[in-house]
């Protein structure tokens, strides 16, 4: 019979977290860049960036509970809501970085806008990752390992005590 304690996954390390985050994160990332593009033949692009996201956001969770953080299995939707907030919160912070490159730069170029597009990604996959991994798929420590007390016998008790305990508890 297995205990829990033999049962649960151990967290993959630091690195090999963001590895596997980094190959997860942008094989859906990829995908979903090539989905928007199908999907916005057919309907305008707005909605259809919208559409994928939120199915992308789904996908990245379940493969970010079973694979990158080994949370042992499906995402709770509790998971699912803080991954969404995280992704919403980077998305947040490329649309300020582009506003901001659009307010000090006049006319910036392809170049640039990638420089910068891609530097407010990665500090927002990065600042992710860490939401990710030490709050939504953290581990409670007193959940994985509980800890089973059981009382001694009265005898070994009674033999561990000393003269003057057994006196004064008589």
């Amino acid at each position: 019979m297995e205990t829990a304690q033999s049962q649960e996954q151990t967290a993959p390390a630091a690195f090999t977290a963001f590895a596997r985050f980094v190959l997860c994160g942008g094989g859906v990332g990829i995908t979903s860049s090539f989905a928007v593009a199908a999907l916005a033949s057919w309907i305008p692009w707005a909605l259809a960036n919208a559409l994928i996201t939120v199915v992308s956001t789904l996908l990245a969770t379940e493969l970010h509970a079973r694979f990158t953080f080994g949370a042992g299995g499906r995402a709770t939707w509790r998971q699912h809501a803080q991954s969404a907030g995280s992704a919403a919160a980077a998305y947040a912070v490329t649309c300020v970085a582009m506003l901001v490159l659009q307010q000090m730069v006049a006319a910036p170029g392809v170049m640039l806008e990638q420089v910068v597009y891609l530097s407010a990604s990665a500090l927002a996959g990065v600042a992710r990752f860490t939401v990710l991994r030490l709050v939504v798929f953290t581990r409670n420590r007193a959940q994985a390992a509980p800890t089973v007390r059981t009382a001694r016998p009265l005898h070994a008790t009674a033999a561990a005590a000393s003269p003057a305990v057994l006196s004064y508890a008589a």
